[in-house]
């Protein structure tokens, strides 16, 4: 039998931002975000017959509210994949919690190992504010985990940019520690990507031999290089990685084609 990290890479899919609310007819920006999932969803199960990760990186629900994120479990557990959730800044632990049996360990911040890699996953919330940050017991946290994971590959995971997107509006959320987080993996030279949600675009940078990626989201896109705040007409989406067992890492994004979103462009944020 073949393991995953001898002759194969590791096969992890991310997706971000999903938005949901209690009722599945609840719509951001006038996007029916229940829809635009189940669309993102169809698309994986099409691309994705072997998914050995799945990272949920953040604002998984609009509303916290419990009924959001048992749909969002519901629909993710036939995809068949241990499924990792980070908090956002619109979710909230204890509805996610529920949702999730109360199984602390697949929630953020929490460290996983797989294939020859570790996956660290950290809170940058701050609560109930809208921008990122990682207090001194976060940056403790990674660490440690970096520290323990050795000769290990390392991919860490947040909700919020570390790096601007060149968005003026949306670079006053970056991880206002972000300088002091890079700090701690400038020490590791195993960290090999940092990957993130938050900003409803794709991005792809590097940073001292680290790769830096974000998503689309699974509902309404922001558009690139605005300086207020503006919706992008691209298609809702996710990202998949391939990670081999030498550190190198293949990726791309797939977006939902042939479908019709509605949104609300006139809206000036959400």
């Amino acid at each position: 039998m073949t393991q995953v990290g001898e002759s194969r890479p590791l096969r992890v899919v991310q997706l971000s931002d999903c938005h949901l609310f209690a009722e599945p007819t609840g719509k951001l920006l006038g996007l029916n975000t229940q829809y635009s999932l189940d669309k993102v969803l169809d698309l994986i199960r099409a691309e994705q017959p072997r998914i050995d990760l799945l990272l949920a990186t953040g604002d998984l629900s609009q509303d916290a509210s419990y009924a959001s994120y048992e749909r969002l479990q519901a629909a993710l557990a036939p995809l068949d994949a241990p499924t990792f959730w980070l908090e956002g800044n619109h979710d909230k632990p204890a509805p996610m919690l529920s949702a999730l049996k109360a199984d602390r360990s697949h929630v953020s911040p929490c460290v996983t190992r797989m294939g020859g890699w570790t996956f660290v996953m950290l809170d940058s919330t701050i609560p109930g504010e809208v921008p990122g940050e990682l207090y001194q017991a976060d940056l403790d946290f990674l660490e440690r985990a970096l520290t323990e994971a050795g000769d290990d590959p390392v991919m860490v995971c947040l909700h919020h940019h570390p790096v601007p997107m060149g968005c003026a509006w949306l670079d006053t959320q970056v991880v206002a520690s972000a300088e002091r987080f890079f700090a701690v993996l400038d020490r590791h030279p195993g960290v090999r990507a940092v990957i993130w949600g938050h900003v409803h675009q794709e991005y792809a940078g590097e940073r001292n031999g680290v790769v830096l990626y974000s998503v689309p989201s699974t509902c309404v896109q922001f558009k690139p290089g605005s300086d207020d705040f503006a919706v992008d007409d691209t298609a809702p989406g996710y990202r998949w990685f391939d990670l081999h067992a030498d550190g190198r890492i293949d990726t791309g994004v797939s977006r939902v084609e042939g479908v019709t979103f509605e949104v609300d462009f006139s809206v000036k944020g959400y």
